[in-house]
């Protein structure tokens, strides 16, 4: 895991399987003639990262002309400060902190989206009638009936599933912060998520897989009520962000040819693919094959399939003061390097 407080040197690495980054060696060290012979890649133990499990798993990464020093993190501030301080070169992680790192004015930009429309709102099964019935309204009529407002949970303001949620709502009338049947609680991580719908201490989530994999597995009264799809078609989530030294190099373009390689892998080889979850992840590979099959598992690499939705992101960013004001979309992507292959 990565220590926010002791950065590591750019060319440092952790070794291990799941648990630290890994590093994959290519074949012709030399950049492709520019001068760069390893790409640092930060990514996360996610399954909107799952690319970069496939690549490393399939040894995709001796068809690029660099060595790949690979860094796993826990959470994308932590990228965002590795970025800030030139030791990352490629990241693959959210949406908003690539954001972040370009609102402050490091070169970057974003050249592939991993996923689309990967959240979920989920809610616990006796409100799901309640809300059909009353829209934005069953918030009041649910705290009405248990004496409560209704809990969220879900990552911090500003991350991905924070924005799905506080869209979603906006979207049905319902001002979280005026209204005071609504309760949303921050929470680090996917396996505190289900901890604490496990335990009761929330009703509902804006999540993504393998949480409702998970639930569902367990038996939950948290159930699927709108997935992202149904919210917000094209949804951006995890991407894959590159400084601008890589764009400049023929290494780009070499990166997304493996991430192409390990989309299609994905979509055409879900039982080997649950198995590079297990090992990189540390989900059973028996649920993350049925997770693969979930409307959430949507992998892609092109990064105009989320190009429509990203302004919403960007606004909220802009919102919650996270980026000092809405980023375009011609800021934010690179479409060039993908449009070359």
């Amino acid at each position: 895991m990565y220590d926010a407080n002791s950065p590591p040197t750019r060319r440092s690495f952790l070794a291990g399987a799941g648990g630290a980054a890994t590093l994959g060696l290519a074949g012709c060290l030399g950049g492709g003639g520019d001068g760069l012979d390893e790409l640092t890649v930060a990514h996360m133990p996610i399954y909107p990262d799952l690319q970069w499990y496939v690549m490393e798993g399939e040894g995709y990464f001796s068809s690029i002309d660099a060595e790949i020093d690979g860094r796993e993190f826990t959470d994308g501030p932590a990228i965002v400060q590795a970025f800030s301080g030139g030791n990352i070169d490629v990241a693959m992680f959210g949406i908003v902190p690539a954001m972040i790192v370009i609102d402050n004015d490091i070169p970057a930009q974003v050249t592939a989206a991993n996923i689309r429309e990967p959240m979920g709102i989920m809610a616990e099964q006796s409100f799901h009638d309640t809300f059909e019935q009353h829209g934005g309204d069953a918030f009041d009529v649910w705290a009405e009936e248990n004496g409560r407002p209704f809990r969220f949970g879900t990552f911090p303001q500003g991350s991905v599933p924070d924005v799905l949620l506080r869209y979603w709502l906006r979207e049905t009338g319902v001002d979280p912060e005026a209204n005071d049947s609504v309760e949303i609680r921050e929470i680090n991580g996917a396996n505190a998520v289900w901890q604490a719908i496990n335990g009761g201490d929330i009703d509902g989530t804006s999540i993504m897989e393998p949480v409702p994999t998970i639930a569902q597995a367990e038996g939950s009264s948290v159930t699927m009520l709108r997935t992202a799809a149904e919210i917000l078609p094209g949804q951006p989530a995890a991407v894959t962000l590159m400084s601008d030294e890589v764009r400049d190099s023929p290494l780009a373009a070499q990166f997304l040819e493996q991430h192409v390689r390990a989309t299609e892998f994905i979509g055409a080889n879900p039982d080997a693919t649950a198995q590079h979850v297990e090992s990189g992840i540390g989900m059973p590979a028996d649920r993350a094959r049925k997770a693969l099959d979930s409307p959430l598992s949507n992998f892609v690499t092109d990064p105009a399939s989320i190009s429509e939705a990203t302004p919403v992101f960007s606004e909220f960013a802009a919102s919650n003061g996270q980026i000092d004001e809405q980023l375009t979309n011609d800021q934010i992507f690179d479409r060039s390097v993908y449009d070359s292959l």
